[in-house]
């Protein structure tokens, strides 16, 4: 890079009059001496005006402090090193050159200067980044004033800075091109102009946004308002600044901050944690039909110069899919929250027409955008539901392994879950289009929960009810009364009766209630009293009037169909001679093949005034029917252990 001197005579015309007056003073030594002593000290005083004008344009622009008081130590050092340097007879310092045209605001001009001065001399480095500062300085003063005004006075030097950002990147390409140390390019002064320009356009832009923070309590309406008067008064005003920054070779960097400030403010509206699936699909929308606006602002798409639509399409479309991305996260957390407060374990099971609003309520919104987009949030809303499902199944083991037996009530609500679960899915499918993947996922985490939780349900329904009758025919009350109370409100609780699920588990109750029921009976303390029999048996009348009023309360119609072997018994040790007793003993076989004998016998010991004569012959009557009526069906008595009577001495049943 050839050096170059400016002399300020050169731009004032003052050459020859300074040479005339150099040959004067060799003439007349005395006189020269006096007049370079008025020459210093005029540049003393010009320079000073300079300093003190640049400080001015500085604290005008609303400097910091600190700023402040960095541009007095630059103006301070520039004083210094024109006091210093040792002149040359009529030459005009570099350094009051480039302060002279800094305060012209020709920077491009200054930039050259300083460049020349910084390859002079030992000291020159020093000195350049100093007048690298207060150029940087008055630069942005400019900028400043051109964002808060409208005067076209202050063109020239916005073209100036436009040249000057130019002229900056243009010398860095020329050091990266010569192999420069990539450290000194670093941290040349002028390679953090473009960051400082583009820091001071954004806050300058963000000053002009009405601030707008979402809290819990904001509405859809004020939201609304806010993406107005952003359409009415920001966006416009951003697009009338344009033209100018255009004509000044900046419309490039201008319309990034433009774009980047927008996407910014946009994304706080979408980021803050209150943001709900309405408000971000309104500021959703707000972008998509700023995209497809064919007029408008200078941030939409229209006809101008290629390069300046691609700029906007390309900035206008990743603001929206930013925005899109937000509206899916919102979608993906409202869904699964609300699921998962339908379907809390220790709560009233909700509708499945509750769950199938949550759906329908975010794709219809969607669908008055785009279909695209309702048919990403209906992926997403299945994805959520799939998701929520593997969670709720670890809940449920989680809940089915805790110490104790959890409550009867709590295993019915989780299967109620998972009927309304099921049915949801089912109405889903219709409106949304899973997968084939999906469905059988669903699928088999439902039937694996209603596998899980039956089981567990009936375990603990058997472990109840075969502790309540444990000592049930010797006390006045068990309890019994009262399991058999808290089973009929759960299952008239349960709303989903219609359901084959329903069905079955009422009917394994009621299995289970009745063989645990007859196991008590049958071990109880054999040969008793008269008066206990008589009492034993009026229970046993009492105990099944409550279970048939309780099953068919569960079951309706369907409890018809439920074996009764409790009545068996009565009608068989009701009956008052043996000849009656061996007919009502026939259908009994019939319908329990898997009668033992010594089920008979301890049956036989409740029969008050029975003689022995009378038990050999029904128990003949026994062994002469039960091998030709059994069958397949359903066994009752087979796992019903009784212990055999002790035999009298002949060594049968009859003693």
């Amino acid at each position: 890079m050839r050096k170059m001197m400016y002399s300020w005579g050169t731009f004032t015309g003052r050459d020859k009059w300074e040479k005339g007056a150099g040959e004067n003073a060799r003439m007349l030594p005395k006189a020269g001496h006096e007049e370079r002593k008025k020459q210093e000290t005029k540049r003393k005083r010009k320079l000073k005006t300079v300093a003190g004008k640049l400080l001015k344009a500085v604290a005008s622009g609303k400097e910091t402090a600190a700023k402040k008081a960095e541009s007095e130590n630059v103006a301070g050092n520039l004083l210094k090193m024109g006091k210093n340097r040792k002149e040359a007879e009529g030459e005009t310092p570099a350094e009051e050159t480039v302060c002279e045209f800094i305060e012209q605001g020709k920077f491009f001009q200054a930039c050259n200067c300083i460049s020349d001065l910084e390859h002079s001399g030992s000291d020159a480095v020093g000195k350049s980044e100093s007048l690298y500062t207060l150029l940087a300085e008055r630069m942005w003063a400019v900028v400043g004033e051109a964002l808060c005004g409208s005067d076209r006075m202050l063109l020239e030097p916005l073209q100036s800075v436009g040249e000057s950002l130019k002229w900056e990147k243009q010398k860095e390409e020329e050091w990266l091109g010569r192999d420069q140390e990539m450290e000194s390019v670093s941290t040349w002064h002028p390679n953090f102009w473009k960051k400082d320009l583009e820091e001071k356009l954004m806050q300058y832009m963000a000053a002009q946004i009405s601030r707008f923070v979402p809290t819990c309590n904001t509405n859809e309406a004020a939201l609304k308002q806010h993406l107005s008067q952003l359409e009415a008064t920001f966006l416009p005003n951003l697009e009338h600044k344009s033209s100018f920054f255009k004509e000044a070779g900046l419309l490039v960097t201008y319309a990034q901050c433009c774009h980047a400030s927008l996407s910014s403010h946009l994304s706080t509206l979408t980021d803050n944690k209150h943001c709900t699936f309405s408000q971000c699909l309104l500021v959703y929308e707000w972008c998509l039909n700023m995209y497809k606006s064919s007029s408008g602002t200078g941030l939409r798409p229209r006809q101008t110069s290629q390069h300046s639509l691609a700029l906007d399409v390309q900035s206008l479309v990743w603001i929206i899919l930013k925005t899109e991305e937000k509206l899916l996260a919102v979608t993906q957390k409202e869904v699964g929250k609300a699921l998962e407060e339908a379907f809390d374990i220790g709560k009233t099971p909700c509708a499945d027409a509750a769950v199938i609003q949550i759906f329908k309520e975010k794709t219809e919104a969607a669908q008055h955008i785009s279909e695209s987009l309702s048919e990403k949030v209906e992926a997403v809303c299945l994805e959520e539901f799939l998701s929520f499902l593997q969670s709720y199944e670890n809940e449920v083991r989680n809940f089915l392994q805790i110490d104790g037996c959890p409550g009867i009530c709590s295993s019915l609500r989780i299967l109620e879950n998972c009927c309304i679960l099921r049915t949801a899915w089912c109405k889903l499918t219709y409106i949304c289009s899973a997968s084939t993947g999906q469905d059988a996922k669903v699928k088999g985490f439902l039937y694996r929960m209603e596998d899980e939780i039956t089981e567990h349900f009936l375990q603990t329904v058997t472990s109840k009810v075969k502790e309540t009758l444990k000592d049930h025919f010797k006390k006045c009350d068990s309890g019994f009364n009262h399991i058999l109370e808290s089973l009929k409100q759960s299952f008239l609780a349960f709303g989903k009766k219609k359901t084959d699920i329903y069905e079955a588990l009422v009917k394994s109750v009621n299995v289970i209630i009745i063989t645990e029921y007859v196991q008590a009976l049958l071990t109880t303390s054999r040969k008793p009293s008269s008066v206990q029999r008589k009492r034993i048996v009026s229970k046993i009348e009492e105990d099944h009037r409550t279970l048939q009023t309780v099953f068919k309360e569960c079951l309706g119609p369907a409890a018809g169909a439920v074996k009764d072997p409790i009545k068996a018994i009565l009608e068989l040790i009701q009956t008052c001679d043996a000849e009656g007793m061996k007919i009502a003993l026939l259908p009994i076989l019939k319908e329990f093949p898997d009668l033992r004998e010594e089920h008979l016998s301890a049956v036989l010991d409740l029969k008050d005034s029975l003689s022995r004569k009378d038990r050999a012959a029904l128990l003949k009557a026994f062994h002469n029917n039960c091998g030709e009526t059994e069958t397949e069906t359903t066994l009752l008595f087979a796992d019903i252990e009784v212990k055999p009577r002790k035999y009298g001495l002949c060594g049968c049943f009859c003693c």
